[in-house]
């Protein structure tokens, strides 16, 4: 059987020193030690991630957050075809799906669009790890001629796949 392809936001990863939400840290840290170092999904990031987690001010938080990618192994989607990447993001914001200001959560969903991900995973709720989200990205997508299933969901329901 295919393995599950996933993709992380940058909010799993900052999930990881996330000493304010003790439940959520827990739950990143359990999705990594059993899902991830285990290989049991095929997990990428690319470099919105990295750019994103550069933009962290504290720099001893922001050299652990990119140690993890090091650490986990986890693999760079390509940000190519750039000119397709960036006209998806525009579609979603001109459907939209997700504002403007938070342009790197349509990159994060571009990225998964073109490289037919199975599973975007995130801890934002607002923006991504919705039903009405995930169905707008879908109407979209459809519109457009991705007919690849992206789900937008939380570590948790990843996981829950035993």
């Amino acid at each position: 059987m295919k393995k599950l392809r996933i993709y992380l936001d940058t909010s799993v990863i900052n999930f990881l020193d996330a000493d304010d939400a003790p439940e959520l840290r827990e739950a990143t840290m359990d999705l990594f030690d059993r899902f991830i170092a285990t290989k049991r999904y095929e997990t990428f990031i690319s470099m919105v991630v990295i750019d994103e987690i550069n933009r962290t001010k504290d720099r001893v938080k922001r050299d652990r957050l990119l140690s993890v990618v090091e650490e986990y192994g986890l693999s760079y989607l390509p940000l190519e075809p750039h000119t397709h990447l960036i006209d998806l993001a525009e579609a979603y914001i001109r459907h939209r799906v997700i504002p403007r200001r938070k342009f790197d959560d349509t990159l994060h969903i571009s990225v998964c669009t073109l490289h037919t991900i199975d599973v975007l995973v995130s801890w934002n709720f607002r923006h991504l790890a919705n039903v009405g989200k995930e169905r707008r990205v879908a109407t979209v997508n459809q519109m457009l001629g991705y007919t690849h299933l992206l789900r937008i969901t939380t570590p948790l329901e990843v996981m829950g796949d035993e």
